[in-house]
């Protein structure tokens, strides 16, 4: 059986214009996780999904396969990212008929290790009876029983889930992980039959939270350029 990895990058952007393909420490940022898929040694295949001639050119250049081209109304800002993989699964096992599992390296972080990625496989793959899907997390900065507020129905500002003992220490709070746009491993039955992540058995690969930056922005662009050059020279 066969581990594929998918890259979905599509031709438009919203924040950063052409950020798929943009140069970020010397090289586009789709080939930072193009190269994460190659050197992973678990994952047998490595696709590109995307509607753009541009992308798909510096994909092959670098040893991704780009057999299919995605269409039109899953190459847009609202389309559901669930529904790219579906389209992408089914192109692929026309190809690979015996997959394993389904992984998705978020084109837009670059942070993450190789060993990260080989980890939330084999985390998979360890539970793979009782789990439909690993994805990265990382521990919440802010916490909604601690430092986040929402208005109640008198309009003022309280904290979004009060506990009847007030909590003083934010380390006292209940754990709260944040969903990381990076590494999402996965059963093809999963992306088949459900619609989006919250209808799975989910279970979260925590990474430090350096490694959760991802580019949305002019000032992700910055920071996750900073962060690279350090892993760099550390």
């Amino acid at each position: 059986m066969s581990i594929v990895c998918v890259i979905s990058a599509r031709g438009g952007s919203a924040g950063v214009k052409n950020k798929n393909i943009r140069i970020i420490n010397g090289k586009p940022l789709i080939v930072w996780s193009i190269e994460h898929a190659l050197l992973t040694p678990e994952i047998d295949e490595v696709f590109v999904s995307t509607d753009s001639s541009k992308i798909k050119k510096i994909a092959l250049k670098h040893g991704a396969k780009v057999p299919f081209k995605r269409p039109k109304y899953l190459s847009n800002s609202t389309a559901p990212k669930f529904k790219v993989w579906k389209h992408a699964l089914r192109e692929i096992e026309k190809l690979v008929p015996d997959i394993e599992c389904y992984v998705d390296l978020d084109c837009t972080n670059p942070l993450r290790d190789i060993s990260d990625i080989t980890a939330a496989i084999c985390q998979y793959k360890s539970n793979k009876d009782k789990l439909d899907v690993v994805f990265s997390v990382c521990e919440a900065r802010k916490n909604p029983y601690f430092n986040l507020v929402e208005r109640n129905k008198s309009g003022y500002l309280r904290v979004s889930k009060p506990l009847k003992k007030r909590i003083i220490r934010r380390q006292d709070c209940p754990e709260v992980l944040e969903h990381v746009a990076s590494i999402y491993v996965m059963s093809p039955e999963f992306i088949k039959s459900k619609n989006n992540l919250d209808e799975g058995r989910s279970e979260g690969y925590k990474i430090d939270y350096e490694k959760s930056f991802d580019i949305d922005s002019e000032l992700d662009f910055k920071i996750v350029s900073f962060l690279l050059s350090e892993k760099k020279d550390g």
